[in-house]
Parts: structure tokens; C-alpha cells; sequence
């Protein structure tokens, strides 16, 4: 899942990562018709293959969030619980065999490089997800800030963790883990939020063709040794070395919070049910008793 505003370059960059192109008949929208748009959810499934192994990825889209005052993450939240739903009744079904797990396993949230921080949106819906996907924040558009810049911002938005919130955490390595294998995932934990750029159009420079955007006063290489090392740790970490772990988290953690709160639920309306029985039984007998009095005062009066 992605989210965030609109203009950030969410587009681009999954089209870069996956080398595809999904938003083929997109319409772009003026000022006017954001304002009046609500929040949509799209899915689109894309096949890729990785060293051999074939995978078949649903990148879920949350165009129109946060372009107008009503367009909050509510629509976000209720989308994520739906196929946590989803996935409790069909687990809780007779035919458990052929189970299709639809739940949202990780959110890529794109922070505006512009601004001195988090906003109030920012913290807002990250909140509110937090708890029920496994959030990895973006810094969007790097390639419009300084290296000093975008230190400058990686280390505000590591101010994440004052609001209460919790993103995704690598697992620890294992003491007798390979040096080289937890120098990477210290690296890895050290470039969140991951600072990127993407771009869907083949450039020619200096007599090279690349992947890149066309300013006025230049070219920009979206793979450059500035930026490569963001761009493929992210990637690398979504589709080869931590895919299972962000399945795992959701199974155990997310999913597991929200199939005990179900239970819990559950549980709490079949006491109130039985309370509730047990009132009109209650009342039952106690109207049978008062027509048993009435019925032996007649009686005895008869007699």
C-alpha cells in the first residue's frame, strides 16, 4: 500500500521499483476537482521475477487522500480492517484449504520533502495504522533537497517515535550471524526513512541512456550513487530479504490484535445475549407466578 498526498511521486516510484508501468490511463486532476475527489482505493497486481522466482504482488493505491479537508485516513483504516474481516471468516469457514490472504502486509507512507518536519496529517494517519499494518516511511522527491537537506530531514521524521508511534522493525540479528549480513541490516535500519526518487521516462545524456527527470538547468539520474543505495535497499527489502518477515509481523502481530479483539467481541455479545435471556425468563416466570396467585385467590374466593 501506498499513501500520501497527491504530486509526491508516488506513482513514479512504484513503477521504478517494479519496472512497469500501472497508471497507464491516469487522468490528471486540476485544483478543483481534487478538492471535490474522496479518498479512492485501487488495486492493481503486478508479476515480477526474482532471481529465478516468480511473484504476483498487489500494489494497493490511496489516490485523493489528504487533498481535501474530509479525505483522512478513515477510509484507509476501514479498508485494512475489511480484509482483516475478510480473512476471519474465511479462516473461520468449513473450506480453510484455499485461503486468499488479501490483507495489507506493508505501507510505503511518503513524507513531503518540503515543511520542517511531520504534519499534523502525518502523524494523524500513521497513528491510526500503526497498530494494523506495518508502516515504512519514504522521504519523497529527494532529489529536491541538498545531502544536507535530506540528513537534516531523516533526522526530524526519527522524531516519529515521540508521537507514539511504531513503524516497522528489522528483526535483530543472531549473534553468530555472518559480519556482512548485520552490517547490511544496520544499514538498513539506519536509512529509514528511505530517501528516493523514481522516474517512468528513458533519458539520454552524455551520450548515456538512464532512468530520469528533465529540469531546466538539468538532468537528473534516478539511479545515482546519491540516491542508488535508498532505492535498492528499499527495493531489495520488499521483494528478497524481508518479505516474509513483513508476512510474519502481519500474522502474528496485526492480524492476531485483531482476530483477539473479534473474539473478545464475540465473546462479550453472547454474555450479553445470555443476560438478556436470562431477564425475559426471569420476567416470564414472574408473570406465570402472579397469574398462579390470581388464579388461587379466585379459587379460594369461588369456594
Amino acid at each position: 500500500m501506498v499513501s500520501f498526498l497527491s504530486g509526491l511521486g508516488k506513482s513514479t516510484l512504484i513503477n521504478s521499483l517494479f519496472l512497469t508501468d500501472l497508471y497507464k490511463d491516469r487522468k490528471v486532476l486540476n485544483a478543483e476537482e481534487r478538492i471535490s475527489r474522496t479518498v479512492a482505493i485501487i488495486k492493481h497486481t503486478v508479476g515480477i521475477e526474482e532471481k529465478g522466482v516468480k511473484l504476483r504482488l498487489t500494489i494497493i493505491d490511496t489516490p485523493g487522500f489528504g487533498d481535501a479537508v474530509n479525505n483522512t485516513e478513515r477510509h484507509i483504516d476501514d479498508y485494512i480492517d475489511q480484509q482483516f474481516e475478510q480473512y476471519f471468516r474465511d479462516e473461520s469457514g468449513l473450506n480453510r484449504r484455499n485461503i486468499q490472504d488479501n490483507r495489507v502486509h506493508c505501507c510505503l507512507y511518503f513524507i513531503s520533502p518540503f515543511g520542517h518536519g511531520l504534519r499534523p496529517l502525518d502523524v494523524d494517519c500513521m497513528r491510526a495504522l500503526h497498530e494494523k499494518v506495518n508502516i515504512i516511511p519514504v522521504l519523497a522527491k529527494a532529489d529536491s533537497l541538498t545531502p544536507a537537506e535530506v540528513c537534516r530531514k531523516k533526522m526530524k521524521v526519527t522524531e516519529i517515535k515521540q508521537f507514539g508511534i511504531n513503524i516497522y522493525q528489522f528483526p535483530e540479528c543472531d549473534s553468530d550471524e555472518d559480519e556482512d549480513f548485520k552490517t547490511q541490516e544496520q544499514i538498513l535500519k539506519n536509512s529509514i526513512p528511505f530517501a528516493v526518487i523514481g522516474s517512468n521516462v528513458q533519458v539520454e545524456s552524455k551520450g548515456r541512456k538512464f532512468r530520469g527527470r528533465v529540469y531546466p538547468w538539468g538532468v537528473v539520474e534516478g539511479i545515482t550513487p546519491k540516491y542508488i543505495l535508498y532505492f535498492l535497499l528499499l527495493r531489495n527489502m520488499l521483494v528478497r530479504t524481508h518479505m516474509q518477515d513483513l508476512k510474519d509481523v502481519t500474522r502474528e502481530i496485526h492480524y492476531e490484535n485483531y482476530r483477539a479483539q473479534c473474539i473478545q467481541n464475540m465473546t462479550r455479545m453472547v454474555v450479553l445475549e445470555r443476560k438478556r435471556r436470562w431477564v425475559e425468563l426471569r420476567k416470564m416466570q414472574e408473570v406465570l407466578e402472579r397469574i398462579q396467585e390470581q388464579m388461587q385467590h379466585s379459587h379460594r374466593g369461588g369456594c
